[in-house]
């Protein structure tokens, strides 16, 4: 195949390079026969969501042979002319001269034919899902999206920071953290009651990090400006669709940055995703407004429309009891926002992006700062329509003696955090961050409905196949 020059789908329909010879593989989506001798190929290559149409005749080398080997699935090098299609469904088809199967695909085993195929369904093939019009539009929404996060750190002169997957210190909260050992489970060593860490791996014990963050900070307190972006892991016994085993967060961390400002990264960078999505993904969101979720499109451009409404923890919680005996979950002061409450507040209420910050200290972790009242911390949950939390952040503490308290005071290993607090032994600032769950931002620019969907391979409880 190396002497044929390839022309990817989606240049032929950007240019429109009528009369020109060109060169397409991909894989066929369907194929028709006509008595008459010729047949129609549906034929993409995962470049963009559009088609392009084959039309082939018996000017083709070993035309019968050729067409009888061509079925839903199978991989297919086509050559030919680019010309106007006389059709009204496309602008440009191929009139081919040549054709090639590469792999065959057995039709009567090959579960992807010509019919809409439950996301359930999907999910149990998802080696083949991606060669769905969902899942390809999903792909190429989440690469936009990624390519994205980088661009906005980057040109606001953040530096890119791989933080360990593995880690000894946790977080959030170590009853969902999986645990990474090479001891024999047959055989665990005993000591004092207890598992022998001392003969692990690491020495110690050591889990999958559910966040980046605490790294992060470190390089921001030399760096001034990092921002993670890659896979973190809870083990959390959820079954529901707004929950994944392994998922991928955003985690930018800013010194000499307060509240104020974090908050107002976080809304242009939201904003900024949201504007790219319209600009650049026109086709796919328009299949995603057509037979995913109405009114997807029309979501985005409202993020766009004016500033988020900033409401504190308490206005919150006096806002959502008018309403608590139509809620499953309580309300009031110490309680966390469910995910009825959040829609509640930005559906209903505002109608628009919300952002709730200065949460009570004794529901946040540990890291947040202490505000002036000593009963709340400096934190921020940014919810939006039809999701509800997108974004959770903070200042983080940046006094020794408070963070040793904070850390006592939540049951923690203070020995563990060591050079946790070393940063803020040497040259504390006032620093903060936030984690965007990027697969629930993809769900939202897609209006996919589960967030196994909008992932790759999904992993959740009991099911880590592929």
């Amino acid at each position: 195949m190396g002497e044929k020059k390839r022309t990817r789908i989606v240049e032929i329909f950007r240019q429109l390079p009528f009369g020109e010879d060109v060169t397409v593989m991909g894989w066929v989506r369907t194929k028709r026969e006509s008595k008459k001798g010729f047949a129609f190929i549906e034929l993409n290559d995962g470049s963009c969501f559009s088609n392009l149409q084959i039309v082939a005749d018996k000017k083709v080398k070993d035309y019968d042979a050729v067409i009888k080997k061509i079925s839903t699935g199978c991989s297919l090098s086509a050559a030919g002319k680019l010309v106007e299609s006389p059709g009204g469904k496309q602008a440009i088809e191929m009139q081919a001269n040549d054709l090639t199967v590469i792999g065959i695909a057995d039709p009567s085993s090959y579960p992807l034919q010509k019919k809409r195929h439950s996301f359930e369904f999907l999910r149990k093939i998802a080696h083949l899902r991606p060669r769905t019009n969902t899942f390809g539009a999903v792909t190429r929404v989440r690469n936009h999206l990624a390519w994205m996060v980088h661009g906005f750190f980057q040109q606001r002169g953040f530096y890119y920071l791989n933080t360990p997957i593995i880690t000894c210190s946790d977080c959030e909260g170590a009853g969902e953290m999986f645990q990474v050992t090479t001891l024999d489970i047959g055989n665990v060593p005993i000591k004092d009651g207890g598992v022998d860490y001392s003969e692990d791996f690491f020495g110690k014990k050591a889990n999958l990090t559910v966040s980046g963050q605490l790294e992060a900070e470190a390089y921001a307190l030399a760096l001034g400006s990092v921002y993670t972006f890659g896979p973190t892991f809870r083990a959390e016994n959820s079954n529901t669709r707004r929950h994944l085993a392994e998922f991928w967060m955003v985690e930018p961390e800013m010194a000499f940055c307060d509240l104020a400002a974090n908050m107002e990264l976080a809304e242009e960078f939201l904003k900024s995703l949201c504007a790219s999505a319209l600009e650049s993904c026109g086709e796919d969101l328009a299949f995603f407004e057509k037979f995913i979720e109405k009114g997807v499109v029309r979501r985005l451009e409202k993020v766009l429309s004016g500033r988020f409404e900033v409401i504190e923890y308490g206005e919150a919680m006096r806002l959502l009891e008018r309403k608590a005996p139509d809620f499953q979950y309580p309300v009031g002061w110490g309680h966390d926002l469910q995910a009825e409450h959040e829609r509640y507040l930005t559906e209903e209420v505002f109608e628009k992006p919300v952002v709730v910050i200065n949460y009570p200290r004794e529901i946040k972790p540990f890291y947040m700062k202490v505000n002036d009242d000593e009963k709340t911390v400096a934190a921020m949950d940014i919810l939006f329509p039809g999701l509800g939390e997108v974004i959770g952040g903070s200042q983080r503490e940046d006094s020794y003696e408070v963070l040793r308290e904070r850390i006592r005071e939540t049951g923690l290993n203070e020995e563990d955090y060591w050079w946790y607090l070393d940063l803020r032994r040497y040259g504390t600032a006032p620093h903060s961050g936030f984690g965007l769950g990027f697969e629930r931002f993809v769900q939202f620019v897609t209006g996919m409905a589960n967030i196994r969907d909008v992932i790759p391979f999904p992993r959740t409880p009991g099911n880590a196949e592929f």
